[in-house]
């Protein structure tokens, strides 16, 4: 269930302008009048100095204000940008990775953050002794994804932690009941980087999850970028939304500045889910999950050949070459189909900001009909 409630607003000078997306940068647009009335009645007084705070499960097991979750991406989703999620109200999430990442992240964000924030871990490639040593840092929460998470829940849980699991087929949701995560992330195959190979869209999926998971906060992931989208999913019943492509586009990234502007250059229709830049690469990545980037030469050289690349000794050899020479970035470019709604490069702190906003507007104008 949400909850809606009011505060004075320190954010907006004249609560009737928000600030909106724009491709020379934010601009203040004025609310319709409709919406500022609707405002308006729902705060249950009059006057322009007011601005929504969603409440849903999700944000009360954490004590924070917005229910935005930002992804545990490898590699760019280090401390720094956990703790600005967090410090703006989100629940911000470090990527998980080896001894010496931990080791450089997480005192960042555990220092900085002001608020709750997590860790989360590729299932199928951790272990335990890692997500051991993660836990002395004292997250929030650990979220594990890809695998199963049986191993390491008792770990998370005796730490004090809370234990989110993502799923991505309905499998993996029982699993996930079963095992008693305390939220549980539905992915849909919109998400950029990983996901089912044989999944669901996150509009089907999502209410799907939620009305499995019973009391249970559901998170819905896959193709959010904008405040309309988490409007959308808090509609189905889900309790927040975990985003990952929109927050690669952030100051506080750690993606390479080429991958950054690919991301804001970059439109849904480039995308594509497939198994073929894992296999070129060499990657571990179990068969049951393939991968969403954006368009690359070497799944154009190699699309529908998919079994005689795995057979083919010379092509990691053609993929690393091409590296060197420059022909292609060192990591293929990770993004989801909501890649058309990111246009610039925020602070993650101002995007939580401006994501709630513009998910409180969009909440407010479908209650007008």
């Amino acid at each position: 269930m949400i909850s809606i409630s009011f505060v004075g607003s320190r954010l907006f000078q004249d609560a009737r302008r928000i600030p909106v997306a724009h491709p020379r940068g934010p601009i203040a647009c004025p609310l319709p009048v409709k919406v500022r009335q609707r405002l308006t009645l729902l705060a249950g007084f009059r006057g322009d100095n007011v601005i929504m705070a969603l409440s849903t499960g999700f944000t009360r097991l954490f004590g924070m204000r917005h229910p935005i979750g930002s992804a545990p991406m490898g590699g760019s989703a280090g401390g720094a940008l956990a703790a600005a999620v967090s410090r703006g109200g989100g629940f911000g999430m470090v990527g998980g990775g080896d001894r010496e990442w931990l080791d450089r992240e997480l005192p960042i964000v555990a220092a900085a953050a002001g608020g709750p924030w997590g860790v989360g871990f590729l299932t199928w490639a951790a272990t335990p002794g890692v997500v051991e040593h993660a836990l002395e840092y004292g997250p929030s929460a650990v979220m594990l994804s890809f695998g199963d998470p049986a191993p390491f829940t008792e770990t998370v849980r005796k730490a004090g932690a809370a234990l989110i699991l993502q799923v991505t087929d309905l499998r993996e949701a029982r699993r996930a009941v079963d095992l008693g995560a305390d939220v549980i992330v539905a992915q849909g195959t919109e998400a950029g980087g990983h996901g089912a190979r044989r999944g669901r869209s996150t509009l089907p999926f999502v209410p799907v999850v939620v009305d499995l998971a019973g009391s249970v906060p559901v998170l819905a992931a896959g193709g959010i970028a904008d405040g309309r989208g988490i409007a959308a999913v808090l509609a189905l019943g889900a309790a927040g939304a975990v985003i990952g492509t929109r927050f690669q586009a952030t100051t506080e990234a750690l993606a390479d500045p080429a991958i950054v502007k690919a991301i804001v250059e970059g439109h849904g229709e480039d995308t594509e889910r497939s198994a073929i830049l894992d296999i070129v690469r060499g990657s571990r990545w179990p068969a049951e999950y393939t991968a969403r980037t954006l368009g690359h030469p070497h799944l154009d050289r190699w699309r529908g050949r998919e079994a005689k690349l795995a057979g083919d000794p010379r092509a990691r050899r053609d993929y690393q070459s091409d590296i060197e020479r420059g022909v292609i970035p060192p990591s293929p470019v990770w993004a989801g189909e909501g890649t058309d709604l990111i246009r610039d490069v925020p602070s993650a702190a101002n995007l939580v900001t401006a994501l709630a906003a513009e998910a409180e507007v969009a909440l407010a104008r479908a209650g007008q009909g």
